[in-house]
């Protein structure tokens, strides 16, 4: 059945891909956002240029009836607060995308499933994404699914330090490179087109309403194994110190959410109560076809020589002359 469907974003990491899906599947796309990605959007999407902040334009998309929405846009309460007067009574399905990193992560539970307790005491990224879905889940006339992503890779780098494209300037130069505690933790890197297959599945899907799902692969990969696959892509070796994740985030407590709250732990998904509703899906489990497109965008963006965040370089290297100074 074709559908009329909203999303709010639709040209970003994990979105596009959707949109992408959506048009394939039949459904009728719009696509709000402030038009400044390069990547053009797929030819039958409409596409309405503005800005949430903006409370005319974003005014506009409640003045409309939609079968879903799907917000990939929203990461706090107030942004929340305006979607629910924007969208409550004017959709039969509101899907908020939150994030994997809203649940607890264990030593004891380490096979995450939507059961796992939405608790993140270290990172108020997470904490805000656990606010807005307390506020959608307490609306009136908001039919919503919950949709929480773990690490969905497109165009963007994987890093641990959510340094992005800086990890690989300094593989590139030879420069050692940071991974807290051993390396060894396995992680879920997940195609952003792979996700975009069951995200999809849960457009009008009557089990979907009022249920919380997580999508990812069900595979999980060291982060050793993640940055060398990145090096080996790019034709070199990467030099990996292993730094304890406490001794990171005294240096730089900013590093306690990314870390402390997410990627110095264990992170596998049991992914069967999505399946259960959209059907078996499968996802990527060879991490080298897995980077090929992070790599082929970075390449282009190493060709255009496209500036990156360098702040911290002082500090990585300040870190690593005292790790090594240790050995």
């Amino acid at each position: 059945m074709a559908l009329n469907v909203l999303f709010v974003g639709g040209t970003g990491q994990i979105s596009l891909p959707c949109v992408e899906r959506a048009l394939a599947a039949g459904h009728k796309v719009t696509v709000f956002n402030r038009g400044q990605r390069n990547e053009p959007l797929p030819k039958g999407a409409e596409s309405i240029t503005g800005d949430m902040k903006d409370a005319k334009s974003y005014a506009q998309l409640g003045a409309r009836t939609w079968d879903v929405v799907a917000q990939f846009m929203v990461f706090t309460p107030d942004q929340m607060q305006q979607d629910i007067a924007t969208f409550a009574g004017k959709t039969g399905q509101y899907i908020f995308i939150s994030s994997a990193s809203v649940y607890q992560k264990s030593i004891d539970t380490y096979v995450i499933t939507e059961q796992t307790p939405a608790v993140n005491p270290y990172w108020a990224y997470s904490q805000a994404k656990i606010a807005c879905e307390n506020l959608m889940k307490a609306a009136k006339n908001l039919p919503w699914t919950n949709v929480r992503p773990s690490h969905t890779v497109r165009s963007g780098i994987p890093s641990m330090l959510n340094d992005g494209d800086a990890v690989v300037h300094r593989m590139l130069a030879n420069k050692p490179v940071i991974v807290a505690g051993d390396g060894n933790a396995p992680w879920t890197v997940t195609r952003s087109e792979d996700f975009a297959v069951p995200f999809t599945g849960l457009f009008g899907n009557p089990h979907a309403l009022y249920e919380d799902f997580h999508i990812t692969g069900d595979k999980g990969f060291t982060w050793d194994h993640i940055y060398t696959a990145i090096g080996n892509a790019l034709g070199v070796t990467p030099k990996l110190v292993h730094v304890p994740t406490d001794t990171l985030c005294a240096y730089h407590p900013e590093w306690k959410g990314p870390l402390l709250g997410d990627k110095s732990w264990t992170a596998l998904f049991d992914n069967s109560k999505v399946k259960r509703i959209v059907g078996d899906f499968t996802c990527e489990t060879d991490l080298d076809r897995i980077l090929s497109e992070p790599i082929r965008y970075l390449k282009q963006r190493l060709a255009a020589k496209v500036p990156y965040n360098t702040d911290l370089e002082p500090l990585n290297d300040r870190i690593i002359a005292a790790q090594l100074a240790l050995h």
